[in-house]
């Protein structure tokens, strides 16, 4: 008996061996806060929820899996990794689908989004790219990175797809930012946002002719909702009202009347964290930010005590996109962001973007699993 419960333990221990506990563990907590909230904003439906447990398990595969490649075969792979990205991209412009722009190829049993595969080989690429110099890079080198980026950047704009060229984008940024790229690109690249934030804010509507219909619908609702109460102001107008509603510690689980009572739209996509704030109240926001910071700050960690250039620069990228991500979804559904589209990570119904999420947290641990990556 002895020998069986040490070989099955040897077993278990082997399974774990590459993966990150202190991360898994965060990771799990918010993918089952996620189901929980699911259950609610989909008047608890349980395909839904056993849809989305599908996803998050086939991500939690690949997340193991990847967690399993050594970290020089992943730096070795990483230029044919880009490239394939790039493919996917391409050919959704001509055989994809979606409401406003082609956005998912379906395959049948599946609609994939190439755009969140870009979010993960982007980084990789970028960080491949500049471990190859010194640090920071030279003008050069400079150059050559940002043609990287705007490969998958501009084939994301073309899906008419703005908010995720801008995540995609700020990935890049971040690996720049990681390599110690001056910090005046940083501050020019900021007065260039703040100027737009100002032409969004207060330029006259027909500035943003290059935009779609729907995209400044969006500009003018973001001014002031209140503009349009029952037309394009509804979607961020009733966010609030559930946001507020909830109070300190919400009004139960399924108990929220915005999205049972189906005031709330996309209460199961980009707007399910507003249902959360219902259910939970702020004391359930404080729990799920929390669990995104220390997911962020682990990346950081492991970023940090890495001792390879690619490690350092990939893992802390991935931790800081995921901080952005949060961050856009949160100021939309609040109303201090355009609405963009843009998922609440781990939290929203979706099947690309869990599992890409998922694959990207299993190339930080293989990463963490061996800290020093051969050249």
């Amino acid at each position: 008996m002895n020998v069986i419960l040490r070989f099955l333990l040897d077993l278990l221990l082997r399974f774990l061996r590459t993966l990150d506990l202190p991360l898994l563990a965060a990771l799990l907590a918010l993918m089952g806060i996620g189901l929980a909230t699911l259950h609610s904003a989909s008047n608890e439906s349980m395909r839904v929820v056993a849809t989305q447990g599908a996803y998050f398990t086939v991500g939690l595969g690949a997340l193991w899996v990847a967690s399993r490649v050594p970290a020089h075969i992943l730096k070795q792979l990483t230029p044919l990794a880009y490239v394939a990205s790039l493919v996917p991209l391409v050919l959704v412009l001509f055989i994809g689908r979606g409401k406003y722009g082609n956005h998912w190829i379906n395959l049948g049993f599946f609609n994939f989004q190439p755009s969140e595969l870009a979010k993960l080989t982007l980084p990789m690429m970028l960080a491949w790219t500049l471990d190859r110099h010194r640090l920071p890079p030279r003008p050069s080198v400079l150059l050559t990175a940002l043609v990287v980026i705007a490969l998958p950047v501009g084939l994301v704009l073309l899906q008419h797809d703005l908010g995720t060229a801008v995540l995609v984008l700020a990935s890049g940024v971040f690996v720049l930012f990681l390599a110690g790229v001056s910090w005046w690109w940083f501050a020019a690249a900021g007065a260039v946002g703040i100027a737009g934030f100002s032409l969004a804010m207060f330029a006259p509507i027909r500035w943003f002719s290059f935009l779609r219909p729907y995209q400044q619908d969006r500009i003018l609702t973001f001014r002031n909702p209140e503009n349009d109460p029952m037309g394009a102001g509804w979607n961020i107008i009733q966010s609030k009202i559930a946001i507020g509603g909830g109070g300190l510690t919400g009004k139960g689980w399924g108990q929220g009347t915005q999205s049972h009572l189906d005031y709330l739209p996309e209460h199961t996509t980009d707007f399910v964290f507003s249902v959360l704030s219902e259910d939970f109240g702020w004391i359930g926001v404080v729990v799920v930010l929390a669990l995104y910071l220390f997911v962020v700050g682990r990346c950081l960690w492991i970023a940090a005590e890495s001792r390879d250039g690619y490690a350092r620069l990939l893992a802390g990228t991935l931790g800081l996109s995921l901080f952005v991500y949060v961050l856009v979804n949160g100021g939309m559904i609040s109303g201090l962001l355009p609405v963009v589209g843009v998922p609440m990570p781990l939290l929203s119904y979706g099947g690309t973007a869990p599992v890409a999420l998922l694959l990207g947290f299993g190339v930080v641990m293989a990463l963490k699993a061996r800290r020093t990556v051969n050249r």
